[in-house]
């Protein structure tokens, strides 16, 4: 049985795939792409994959994802894999890393956390404890960090 490609293929850009079922909006909110954007957005949610069971696939058309955007990418994502496309062929594949430590990044979600307060311009620094399952602390307070509201919170 053959399968039907469910997206047609784009010229230039890139594909973000193996994102976890379900989480694409998440991405597409982490990347600012959700918004105030004229680039067409290809999104799959909930497909077969041999790799991850389910998956959702995410092309963005005539933009190439920076290594910041990897960066945070991997937050919700860090099992994806990222392929930029020029002239409809993969020019190069882009690895993301979830390295130790995310500097300005995202914002610890703790209320009371020295890195909430405007008059202390400390960087923004989380430390990843673990990876499968994950865990993210801050540097300052220590406390774990809820994913959701990191992502939330992306600067």
């Amino acid at each position: 049985m053959s399968e039907m490609r469910r997206v047609t293929a784009i010229c230039n850009g890139t594909v973000v795939d193996h994102i976890p079922a379900g989480k694409s909006l998440q991405v597409m909110q982490m990347l600012r792409i959700d918004v105030g954007r004229s680039n067409p957005i290809s999104l799959v949610m909930n497909v077969p994959s041999g790799k991850v069971g389910r998956k959702d696939v995410l092309k963005i058309e005539d933009r190439e994802l920076t290594q910041e955007e990897l960066d945070r990418l991997a937050l919700i994502a860090p099992k994806a894999s990222v392929a930029i496309i020029r002239n409809y062929g993969v020019a190069e594949k882009r690895q993301i890393e979830l390295g130790k430590e995310l500097v300005n990044i995202a914002r610890c979600s703790f209320w009371n956390c020295v890195t909430q307060n405007p008059r202390e311009p400390l960087p923004h620094k989380l430390r990843v404890v673990s990876t499968d399952p994950l865990d993210v602390r801050c540097a300052y307070c220590g406390r774990s960090q809820d994913i959701d509201q990191v992502a939330a919170s992306i600067l």
